[in-house]
């Protein structure tokens, strides 16, 4: 298989995977919302390990959002929140505490809160839309450090610690 076809195949399954977690957590009522539990956020640390990871946590975010109640602009900022923060992520994949990406883990909690904050504060806010975005970005930012730190913490390790699954990703 050529190196593009490689890819792409990892890309698609990616954004399969985000996709179809995001809408298992939405059986759940935690995907969407100003307080939510997206399991699929974290695979947000698979640009750790991949550029496939890019493309496809952007186009399985976009596919989840399509599906959301939100908003149709939650297809565009959802899926740019998670297309910065995962450029932003593989850009630190190498800056490591203590041999933790923990700056590459970051990235999702902080795009996510400003954006997706942003947006909800946008439909709900009332006479002030400050406030309303200070909470929705505090509680959007906390739901995402608490995937991201806890499952996609549980990911790298199990990932780093796999030579099959960590050579399938490179």
């Amino acid at each position: 298989m050529n190196k593009r076809t490689l890819f792409l195949t990892k890309a698609a399954v990616i954004a399969a995977v985000y996709a179809v977690l995001t809408l298992l957590g939405a059986a759940l009522n935690l995907s969407y919302g100003a307080l939510q539990f997206r399991f699929a956020e974290a695979l947000c640390v698979l640009p750790v390990f991949t550029s496939a990871a890019v493309p496809g946590l952007t186009v399985g975010c976009f596919l989840a959002n399509i599906l959301s109640s939100v908003s149709p602009l939650d297809m565009v900022f959802g899926s740019l929140a998670t297309f910065l923060a995962a450029l932003a992520s593989r850009a630190l994949r190498n800056v490591r505490i203590k041999g933790y990406p923990f700056c590459s883990l970051l990235m999702p909690v902080l795009f996510n809160g400003l954006f997706v904050g942003a947006e909800i504060a946008f439909f709900t806010a009332g006479e002030s839309f400050f406030a309303a975005f200070a909470v929705n970005a505090l509680t959007v930012l906390l739901g995402e450090a608490a995937v991201m730190f806890t499952l996609g913490s549980l990911l790298y390790y199990g990932t780093k610690k796999n030579p099959r699954l960590k050579k399938s990703l490179e």
